[in-house]
């Protein structure tokens, strides 16, 4: 195959591009599953943004009056718990928490994650040490590293972040090392190559913009994996810490008083279930919606 010939394959023109991405998008709107956890997180985050305007309490606020309150007392829609405080507003501000934590923890992760596996895919003499890398970060369990990073840094919003951020690494070097070698081998890579294109430029224009839809997926199956790390850090007195609120710690909060009171742990932790499915389900319904063989159906 000649140079020319190959780099008509070279799939980056803009109307292609835009083809692509109406195609994506129709399949996802045709998608019930998709649509309804779009929905969900787009309320999720729209509550997240405003959570200080929309929350009826600050989540300090105690009213020693209304201790253990079932849900629908006046004043208190959801009730309130062992303090007083409102649950209501202690799940929004504490899922506003759980999604800074997760979109820090992710940010970390493909910041550090992507370039290593663009790196390790395309360059041969570096893959092994990169590897070797990733196998030794996967060596530590998640909370052994957690609570090292905790004990040395000390326990936050922000050192959670980094310590689940830290945990995700070793999978986005994986997926996109993967992705990165399968399109290496690709035709119009091999143009660009023969035509004198340098390794920077075939990383930056032809790989990195064609691995693009599998760091969108990774990134959407992270999301809910740092949004439980949260929860479990917090509820084990390595997140964050009281009296900010967090979906773990009013669980922790709410353990000694499970028989008495079941919705001060109950409904922290639906909270927690419905942010994680709904990031689950949407990045599945993308994936299938990217995953070239739909394409061509």
């Amino acid at each position: 195959m000649s140079v020319d010939t190959a780099l008509t394959q070279v799939p980056a023109s803009a109307p292609a591009e835009a083809s692509q991405g109406s195609r994506v998008l129709r399949r996802l709107r045709r998608n019930p599953l998709a649509v309804v956890s779009f929905c969900v997180l787009t309320v999720a985050v729209v509550v997240a943004v405003f959570a200080p305007l929309l929350a009826p309490y600050a989540p300090e606020q105690t009213d020693f009056a209304n201790t253990l309150a079932p849900p629908g007392t006046p004043g208190h829609l959801l009730g309130t718990d062992d303090l007083g405080r409102d649950v209501l507003s202690r799940i929004i501000l504490g899922s506003r928490a759980s999604l800074q934590v997760a979109a820090l923890a992710v940010f970390t992760a493909l910041v550090i994650g992507v370039p290593l596996g663009l790196v390790a895919g395309y360059f041969r003499a570096a893959d092994s040490v990169i590897s070797r890398l990733t196998d030794l970060l996967l060596a530590f369990p998640f909370l052994i590293l957690a609570v090292g990073f905790a004990a040395i840094r000390g326990a936050s919003l922000g050192n959670a972040a980094v310590a689940i951020g830290i945990a995700q690494i070793p999978g986005v070097i994986r997926v996109v090392r993967s992705d990165a070698l399968r399109l290496k081998s690709l035709d119009f890579v091999a143009a660009a190559v023969v035509d004198g294109a340098s390794d920077l430029w075939v990383l930056r224009r032809h790989i990195l913009p064609n691995a693009t839809s599998v760091v969108l997926v990774q990134a959407t199956v992270a999301i809910p994996a740092a949004i439980l790390g949260e929860a479990v850090l917090s509820f084990l007195g390595l997140g964050i810490q009281p009296p900010s609120p967090s979906l773990g710690t009013m669980l922790a909060n709410a353990q000694q008083f499970a028989a008495r009171a079941p919705w001060a742990a109950v409904l922290p932790g639906l909270a927690i279930m419905i942010l994680a499915l709904a990031f689950n389900v949407f990045g599945d319904s993308l994936r299938d919606a990217l995953d070239p063989k739909a394409n061509r159906r």
